[in-house]
């Protein structure tokens, strides 16, 4: 059933007040002793004056009149009779409709409990930009503060590096003013290249029948060569041609120079690739220092059956000069490390260091220092027989055994006479030392090794020649 909410609307408030003051006793005859006759009039009551005018509002036109007309006659109390009706009549529907409102108004409440828990909600997914600009703008502070420290770290960085920076700085200074120094003597050199070489090197020419085949000095002497000076040769098994010292003397001695040493012009501390592709210079007159390289010395001495004789020359720092011959040398293979071997010490008065000497350190020292059958070693390719790289020690390439006792690709020692301090940290002998002729701590001022075959020996110019074995290259 609807509720008449236009209707019953007036009513509330006038109902209140009646029954707060009247209506509150219900029985019957208490609005019976409320009555007052008929006979004193309409008017004479208030009571009857306000209900009358109550219903006759509020009731249809119909019931109205009928009060109206009760009340003219004064047959009924409008407080016992009209009102008990109006109630009796009217209170079930009045009962319906306040129930149905208290039902709305329920609903209306629980409506509205959800409607706040649901804006709640809301508001806690997408909070107010009022509420996330605080935490915003802390954000954006712990930014600025890291940013800030950042910036004071690289500030104290540069600070504390400031003296390296100017270091630098100066550094790359000076390397621009050594490079357009170069640049300016880069032009020069070019300028000089245009003009014709003045600086020529002799190469001797090799003329006669097979002579541009000779394949080491003592061939080239045996087909006419009778000056000293650079010739190409070209040994049996090497794929091409190179230059060589051919040291000829008036006998026809053809002897092939594989070092010299001079004046220390020449740095030895070299890698295992310098020295099997020889390094330093060859000059017309031999006054420089030079090493001819592992792989010819190979290609030389292994090229037929026929030994060589290594010579061995030094010259102290007094002038006094002395020599040791070796028979049969050979140097092995790259895959052999190029090793060592002789068969055995011809003479000379420079002694056979080749063999070891003993120094007195140790029992062993004899068997710690020859040579014959040792294999090259450098400072990046150690190949000797000692814990340590004796290369590494002494700075330069050798036939190391532990380590030696003649090295003649050692430090250049002006004068002569060196010590332990000036080896440097290692404290080894590592000068230019042949240790049966002079101390180990005595450099040599010249040294040199040359080779020629053992037939072709001379002895006071007298040819000593091997029986049986015929010369190679003689005709």
């Amino acid at each position: 059933m609807g509720l008449r909410l236009c209707s019953w609307a007036p009513l509330g408030s006038l109902l209140s007040l009646l029954f707060s003051t009247s209506v509150a006793v219900s029985e019957e005859t208490a609005f019976r002793k409320m009555c007052v006759s008929t006979e004193n009039g309409l008017g004479e009551n208030p009571l009857k004056t306000a209900l009358f005018l109550l219903f006759s509002t509020l009731l249809p036109e119909k019931t109205a009149a009928y009060w109206m007309r009760d009340f003219v006659n004064g047959s009924f109390c409008p407080t016992t009779c009209g009102i008990a009706d109006f109630l009796s009549q009217y209170h079930p529907t009045v009962d319906n409709d306040l129930q149905e409102m208290e039902r709305i108004l329920q609903r209306i409440s629980n409506a509205t409990v959800a409607a706040d828990n649901l804006i709640q909600h809301i508001q806690g997914l997408y909070p107010s930009e009022k509420q996330t600009l605080p935490n915003s703008v802390d954000d954006f502070t712990q930014k600025s503060k890291k940013i800030i420290e950042e910036i004071i770290r690289y500030e104290n960085t540069i600070l504390s590096h400031e003296t390296t920076i100017q270091q630098l700085t100066d550094s790359h200074i000076m390397n621009g003013n050594r490079i357009t120094e170069l640049k300016e003597k880069i032009a020069q050199l070019e300028l000089l290249c245009q003009e014709p070489c003045k600086d020529r090197a002799e190469i001797q020419e090799t003329t006669g029948r097979g002579v541009q085949n000779a394949s080491y000095c003592q061939d080239i002497a045996n087909k006419g060569a009778r000056k000293s000076g650079l010739y190409f040769i070209k040994p049996q098994r090497a794929k091409q041609s190179f230059l060589v010292y051919c040291e000829i003397d008036s006998y026809g001695n053809g002897w092939t120079v594989l070092q010299r040493r001079l004046d220390g012009s020449e740095d030895f501390s070299k890698n295992w690739v310098q020295y099997k592709e020889g390094f330093g210079h060859l000059s017309p007159d031999d006054t420089t220092e030079f090493w001819l390289g592992n792989e010819k010395m190979h290609l030389i001495t292994t090229q037929s059956t026929l030994p060589y004789t290594l010579r061995i020359e030094l010259e102290d720092w007094s002038g006094k000069k002395s020599t040791a011959d070796y028979a049969v040398f050979r140097v092995g293979s790259e895959e052999d490390k190029y090793r060592l071997t002789y068969a055995y010490f011809i003479g000379g008065d420079a002694g056979d260091a080749f063999d070891g000497y003993n120094f007195g350190d140790d029992p062993s020292d004899k068997s710690y220092t020859y040579h014959n059958g040792m294999r090259f070693s450098t400072h990046d390719n150690d190949n000797d027989n000692y814990e340590g790289n004796c290369a590494e020690q002494d700075g330069s390439g050798w036939w190391m055994n532990r380590c030696h006792a003649g090295h003649l690709n050692g430090k250049y020692y002006i004068g002569g006479v060196y010590t332990s301090e000036d080896a440097g940290p290692s404290g080894f002998d590592n000068g230019i030392i042949w240790a049966t002729w002079r101390d180990r701590w005595y450099s040599m001022k010249k040294s040199a090794m040359k080779i020629i075959p053992f037939n072709r020996l001379s002895v006071d110019g007298q040819q000593h020649n091997l029986a049986n074995v015929k010369q190679v290259g003689d005709a």
